[in-house]
């Protein structure tokens, strides 16, 4: 298994892009100005995709994260996790993720520490031009997780009045 940056043709990997986001223009909002990361196979095989931008200083979200469907629920999505968490510390101080409110997901941003942070009300129905179903419910509001990452030195600079 590797995972590799790709910075250009990113629309590739479509295919597993529309696991994490099911529309294309939704994607097309961030896939271009975010950091597209692919995990590969043994085989040399798109396994999983995450998209990270930036949102300020320090402050990066997680804007997809899809895993093949033959590889879910094998760790693979974690350890995408911890990738981004490695290639990002020393610049992130604070990481968001927007998602459904699914318990499947929720209970997996919750194994790997992200806490509640805030709703967006209506996401779902004023963004997709179709409903949006998980876990045989109709998705209606956005819930936002963020993770705090202590030992970031953006975190300590801020803490201790250095910017």
């Amino acid at each position: 298994m590797r995972i590799e940056s790709i910075v250009r043709n990113k629309k590739r990997f479509l295919p597993l892009l529309l696991l994490g986001d099911e529309q294309e223009s939704m994607i097309d909002r961030y896939l271009e100005r975010g950091d597209l990361f692919v995990m590969y196979d043994k085989a040399d095989c798109p396994m999983a995709v995450a998209v990270v931008t930036c949102e300020g200083t320090g402050i990066y979200e997680l804007k997809n994260l899809a895993v093949r469907t033959d590889c879910q629920r094998k760790g693979y999505g974690g350890k995408m996790l911890d990738f981004l968490f490695m290639r990002y510390h020393g610049m992130c101080h604070t990481w968001l993720v927007g998602t459904g409110d699914s318990r499947q997901t929720v209970s997996f941003y919750r194994k790997h520490g992200f806490v509640y942070s805030h709703t967006v009300p209506d996401f779902f129905i004023k963004n997709y031009d179709h409903p949006v179903i998980e876990e045989g419910r109709r998705l209606k509001d956005m819930i936002y997780f963020s993770k705090s990452m202590p030992d970031s030195p953006l975190r300590r600079a801020e803490e201790s009045g250095i910017s």
